[in-house]
């Protein structure tokens, strides 16, 4: 009998270009590669000992998530973004995500509402910037895991992916008492949510998104001058 690898090696290169998307996914997200790295198919490949193919399709994954760019001859690099392309995002954001939040509103279950009292508590008492970092990401996520389009939440997910680096940056730079602010704006946001109301909880989230663009356009050197 042919084994099922060999009946159908698509799947099987489908399956590890995921887990080598997932991979990279958690590095860049992590800090571990940052803007401007090239993701050479070779050096990856015989990193995590594997060929190119599933690379390749890896790094495609990544480019849809909005964690690579690719060039003509040239291969794929994590994203590099101007001060002006980083504005866009988060006003691109500030449009979005109240949306992702309102449709997401009547579906959420009482183990979310749960789970971000948990999130809420536990970065009210970090002062990791990295752990903050996927705490304060899980914590919004939660707040959209009942919007019912999934296209939505994948555009939502990419802008989050496109500025996770900048945010990170800014965090290192910025006043360690500017965590007050955030818990409390998050405090208003969780509030809405527990209420269910859709008018609260988009003038919240536009504002707690817009404080973040406005403090992290306020530092031009965290930028590449692209233009």
């Amino acid at each position: 009998m042919t084994p099922a690898h060999a009946r159908d090696p698509r799947g099987s290169d489908s399956v590890r270009s995921r887990h080598i998307a997932g991979i990279l996914r958690e590095e860049i997200l992590a800090g571990e590669l940052t803007p401007g790295t090239w993701l050479r198919q070779d050096d990856i490949a015989a990193r995590l000992g594997t060929s190119r193919i599933p690379v390749r399709e890896a790094l495609r994954i990544l480019e849809s998530d909005g964690l690579a760019e690719s060039f003509p001859n040239r291969g794929s690099r994590v994203p590099m973004l101007s001060l002006q392309e980083v504005n866009t995002y988060y006003r691109m954001r500030e449009r979005l995500e109240p949306l992702t939040l309102i449709e997401s509103l009547p579906h959420l279950a009482d183990q979310h509402i749960d789970r971000l009292e948990q999130l809420q508590d536990e970065i009210e008492s970090q002062s990791d910037v990295n752990r903050f970092l996927l705490l304060d990401r899980e914590f919004h996520m939660t707040t959209y895991a009942g919007c019912p389009s999934e296209h939505l939440l994948a555009i939502t997910e990419r802008l989050w992916n496109s500025t996770q680096h900048y945010r990170r940056a800014f965090m290192v730079l910025t006043d360690p008492d500017r965590g007050a602010i955030v818990n409390a704006e998050h405090r208003l946001i969780l509030d809405a949510v527990r209420r269910r109301d859709p008018e609260d909880g988009e003038r919240y989230l536009t504002g707690h998104i817009r404080r973040t663009r406005v403090e992290l356009t306020a530092h031009p050197e965290l930028f590449t001058d692209k233009h």
